[in-house]
């Protein structure tokens, strides 16, 4: 009952991003895209590319009326030509592909034209024998070496976090599936981004593995699981991450009540996480991530009743996913002057003769004492050992993450999480 054949770092390999300064005359490979800009319709360079294509392209935006709107594509499969597909992809006006545009989501919430671009890439890529990519821009602004790669950052995230597909637990893999390998930027900016592409990599790993982590169901991400996570994170980076994890004993002897009190009624022995990003060179700052880590929540005595999304509780470990995956991008990204306290308070909220009663009294390890009149309540109760913890490590900054109520839902919706915070700073 507890396993499966989930390896928690088993993550599927990215496609390698390039840039060249090629051109589209030169790539032979599965797939030419075509970023167009409104000003770079009807333009000598999109004529040039239409015919070695001869004529192919025109039709298709003949057909599709294409206007090169933000967010619009259109491919095809072309009999003849340097490559087997073609398409097109609108990006708007280019003077809406400000830096801004591309480094942040603007007060609209629109992810911008470079995200859009990557992530209609690999919607086109998808069930297709396509392999091989090669992008170039039509009518496209000069950007300053900064904007392009915050340009080519976001474009990054569009087609790699846009590859994400929960298949992994499925008992039939599509046969004959081709994963998309490469992604090359023809001379889409005047300056060399291969760096910002990398370390857009390496941020959609850890999102990639937060996904990971948060998919898999209670069966296979126990508090063991997690913990399995952290150390191939430590052994991945040995040069700076180091692991500790505390099992049950040495939690009763920080005393650790709260924590524990929760951690009492499952099956499953608690595990508690510490990992420890530390930078090459002088430490200037000390910061600390803690995350909720319950792998499945039943709510206890208080029990999670019909409505209650009890079948969805595989979710509560969110923050401490996310707080995993951070841990997996700041060691392949190697920040310097920062330590960084990766923390997880992981267990299980169940029911059970021996465990917590709505009204106990339980002692955080501060000495702080807590009456819970909610089993339910669970998270605060495992967070208040966790971020006396984190105090512990003498850090400056705490960020907490965690999935501690459905009112977020209610308030902000789907896409926004709930921010609170004393200090504006980190507002």
């Amino acid at each position: 009952h507890r396993g499966g054949k989930a390896d928690p770092l088993a993550l599927p390999e990215p496609a390698a991003l390039t840039c060249s300064a090629g051109a589209a005359s030169g790539f032979s490979g599965d797939l030419l895209v075509l970023a167009v800009f409104e000003e770079g319709l009807g333009s000598d360079a999109l004529q040039a590319v239409d015919a070695e294509y001869q004529g192919v392209l025109a039709a298709i935006m003949e057909e599709s009326e294409f206007k090169a709107e933000k967010g619009s594509s259109h491919f095809a499969r072309v009999a003849s030509g340097p490559t087997k597909w073609v398409g097109v992809v609108g990006m708007g006006k280019s003077s809406e592909a400000a830096p801004g545009d591309a480094a942040h989501a603007p007060p609209s919430w629109d992810c911008g034209c470079w995200s859009q671009l990557g992530s209609a890439i690999k919607s086109a890529c998808k069930d297709k024998p396509i392999e091989s990519v090669g992008v170039v821009a039509v009518g496209a602004p000069a950007l300053e070496a900064a904007a392009a790669d915050s340009a080519a950052g976001s474009f990054a995230s569009g087609v790699l976090n846009s590859a994400y597909e929960a298949t992994r637990f499925k008992s039939e893999a599509k046969e004959g599936k081709r994963e998309l390998k490469s992604v090359e930027l023809l001379s889409v900016f005047g300056s060399d981004v291969s760096a910002a592409l990398q370390r857009a990599t390496d941020m959609c790993q850890g999102v990639l593995l937060t996904k990971y982590l948060v998919e898999a169901p209670p069966n296979v991400a126990t508090p063991q699981h997690l913990a399995d996570a952290a150390a191939r994170i430590a052994s991945d980076f040995p040069g700076t991450m180091s692991l500790t994890v505390l099992e049950k004993e040495e939690c009763e002897e920080r005393g650790m009540g709260c924590y524990l009190g929760v951690a009492e009624c499952s099956d499953l022995p608690p595990k508690f996480i510490h990992l420890k990003y530390t930078p090459q060179g002088e430490v200037r700052r000390k910061v600390a991530l803690v995350g909720k880590g319950l792998t499945f929540d039943s709510g206890g005595y208080n029990l999670k009743v019909a409505g209650s999304m009890i079948e969805m509780m595989k979710f509560d470990m969110g923050g401490a996913g996310a707080t995993l995956g951070a841990a997996r991008a700041v060691a392949a990204l190697g920040p310097e002057g920062v330590e960084c306290h990766f923390i997880i308070a992981s267990c299980e909220n169940m029911i059970s003769g021996k465990g917590l009663h709505p009204g106990d009294i339980l002692t955080a390890s501060n000495g702080k004492t807590v009456e819970v009149n909610n089993t339910d309540a669970e998270g605060r109760l495992t967070l208040a050992d966790a971020l006396i913890y984190a105090e512990e490590q003498g850090v400056e900054a705490i960020v907490d993450s965690a999935t501690l109520t459905g009112a977020c839902m209610v308030a902000l919706g789907q896409d926004i999480a709930g921010l609170f915070s004393p200090n504006d700073e980190i507002c």
